[in-house]
């Protein structure tokens, strides 16, 4: 079950998250008591038609280690009958982080049901957008956009990170603007793996998908040096 965050007082009116071409707002170090790991909006007014369209955004741990990644989930879905399209996804990470490393969105296809796509992810107003002509979303079918940057190594080991906030764009009942829709995680010193292929990673030795999920890599690259050698 998701969590609804706590959003700190006022934020919401100091700047909007606009999916398109708006203004974003992100944020750093945590600075309320609690640590949430995902949050949850909805939308119903005049323009949902009576529908209502749900919002969560989850980060991938409640303690991420300091320099390996965070992978963030943004669903977009609806709990009634109306069919929106979602065309813009606008994810803002944490104030100081770079680019991702892999995104995806997992969509509903006439052809395969749901479906997950390597996308390409542009700068956008402070934060990170992904486009479409249209991915079609109803109450089975949500779409969710899957991204990942890396935890800077400048983060303190203790320290509550939270995430900026997300940006919808599509038919006008979907779309939204939500500051407040973010995830925090607390960073922990990174075990001696994850620092291991983290650094492998960034020269392109890491993980196919970028994560640094298993050892499974760095052992393929010392058995690759191991023979080389006995082969000289």
């Amino acid at each position: 079950m998701f969590r609804t965050s706590r959003i700190a007082a006022g934020v919401a009116t100091t700047a909007l998250v606009v999916a398109g071409v708006g203004v974003g707002l992100g944020s750093g170090v945590a600075a309320a008591a609690t640590c949430e790991v995902s949050s949850h909006d909805t939308k119903q007014d005049w323009s949902t038609v009576g529908v209502t369209h749900v919002y969560d955004k989850i980060a991938s741990a409640e303690q991420i280690g300091v320099g390996t990644s965070v992978t963030y989930k943004v669903i977009v879905g609806t709990t009634g009958i109306g069919n929106p399209y979602v065309n813009t996804i606008t994810d803002f990470p944490p104030v100081g982080f770079g680019a991702p490393t892999k995104t995806t969105i997992t969509a509903y296809h006439a052809v395969g049901g749901q479906v997950t796509e390597d996308v390409t992810a542009e700068p956008n107003a402070g934060g990170w957008k992904v486009t479409s002509t249209g991915w079609f979303v109803n109450s089975g079918n949500p779409v969710t956009l899957t991204i990942t940057y890396p935890v800077p190594s400048g983060i303190k080991v203790g320290q509550m990170v939270t995430s900026g906030g997300v940006g919808v764009a599509g038919t006008v009942g979907v779309s939204n603007e939500m500051p407040g829709l973010t995830a925090c995680f607390t960073a922990r010193g990174a075990n001696a793996g994850e620092t291991v292929i983290g650094s492998l990673g960034d020269n392109g030795l890491g993980s196919d998908d970028g994560q640094l999920s298993s050892t499974g890599s760095l052992s393929d690259i010392i058995s690759d040096v191991l023979g080389d050698l006995i082969g000289s």
